[in-house]
């Protein structure tokens, strides 16, 4: 954790804040909340986990820049992320049960995520996993708490 840049490292852990402010919005807050703590939860998940494909197809073009030859599953990766996000809304504008399979799909997504993390690893910044790891794990679980409240 100590090789991770000061600045990198306390946004980044800020970035669960919002997740884990709607867990106790749900277990603590008054049923009025409960809607909107599921649906600013489904959002802050959906839109953390498309910026890590974003991340990674940000990798994948500097690697490009820089002569390497990319594999063809880093940016089939780097569009997956939003493509999920984008199908675990759609059961709310058809008006099926929402938000909560959403939730569980989007969780198991955040921690899956660290498999590309792994692999682009030697392309990343030699504190990469250190992040990573915390902050996947730590948004997964919060994300699925979520879903289960």
């Amino acid at each position: 954790m100590r090789s991770i840049p000061p600045l990198p490292r306390a946004l980044s852990f800020a970035g669960l804040l919002p997740q884990l402010a709607c867990v106790a919005a749900l277990w603590l807050g008054p049923e009025g909340w409960r809607y909107a703590a599921l649906a600013i939860a489904w959002g802050y998940a959906a839109l953390i986990f498309s910026f890590l494909g974003g991340l990674w197809w940000g990798i994948a073009a500097s690697r490009i820049r820089e002569g390497e030859r990319v594999p063809g599953w880093l940016w089939v990766a780097s569009v997956l992320p939003s493509l999920v996000a984008l199908a675990t809304y759609l059961p709310w504008v058809f008006g099926e049960e929402w938000p909560r399979p959403s939730l569980v799909a989007l969780a198991v997504g955040l921690v899956a995520s660290l498999w590309v993390d792994r692999r682009i690893a030697p392309s990343a910044p030699s504190w990469w996993m250190a992040l990573r790891v915390p902050l996947s794990i730590g948004l997964g679980v919060a994300t699925l708490l979520v879903a289960v409240s």
